[in-house]
């Protein structure tokens, strides 16, 4: 097996990912794109691969449904430790489906900040259209479209939201664009 390269250039590669990472999670909903991709192997989305890439490390567990090319190029490149259940991971990289929210990691009344995110790859993000979403970091309301969600998303995203302060984050890539949900932000279907 060859392993495809990370980032071209490690350092500032990583640093323009995580600006783009903390104005996705500042201002939920709102597409950004990743400019700094790495060489990701498939099926990894090339946002999804630079965020994982630029939050994961050798302390940070990993799940993954990614397949054996993923998990050795993960392990490479982030140096970070792979996990068997879903429940285990501090990040989370689902390409195949998306593993119930409920059974990630929560963190706890006192440390809501140890819970999980799930960088989860979807067929198409687009903005100003689609849901109605409301929160922190939202103005008034902010639209998004997103295509590629499992049947019932809607429903454990709001069961996720009623467990605040505790709670997984959301980021959904697809290609090279990547937009934030945090566990804050409120979503109602477009009418």
């Amino acid at each position: 097996m060859t392993l495809t390269p990370g980032f071209a250039d490690p350092v500032p590669d990583a640093q323009s990912c995580f600006r783009a990472l903390l104005e996705a999670m500042a201002r939920p909903g709102r597409v950004q794109r990743i400019k700094a991709l790495p060489e990701a192997p498939v099926p990894l989305a090339p946002a999804a691969a630079a965020a994982l890439l630029t939050l994961a490390d050798a302390e940070t567990p990993v799940w993954t449904d990614g397949g054996p090319a993923a998990e050795a190029w993960l392990r490479f490149h982030a140096g970070c430790p792979l996990v068997a259940g879903p429940g285990d991971a501090a990040f989370l990289l689902a390409v195949g489906g998306m593993p119930a929210l409920a059974s990630l990691e929560a963190g706890t009344e006192e440390e809501p900040h140890r819970s999980a995110t799930l960088i989860l790859q979807v067929a198409a993000l687009e903005q100003g259209e689609g849901w109605h979403l409301s929160g922190p970091g939202i103005e008034h309301v902010h639209r998004l479209r997103v295509e590629g969600l499992p049947p019932g998303f809607l429903a454990e995203w709001s069961a996720n939201a009623a467990r605040f302060p505790r709670g997984a984050d959301l980021l959904l890539c697809a290609g090279t664009r990547l937009a934030a949900l945090p566990r804050t932000t409120r979503i109602e279907e477009a009418g």
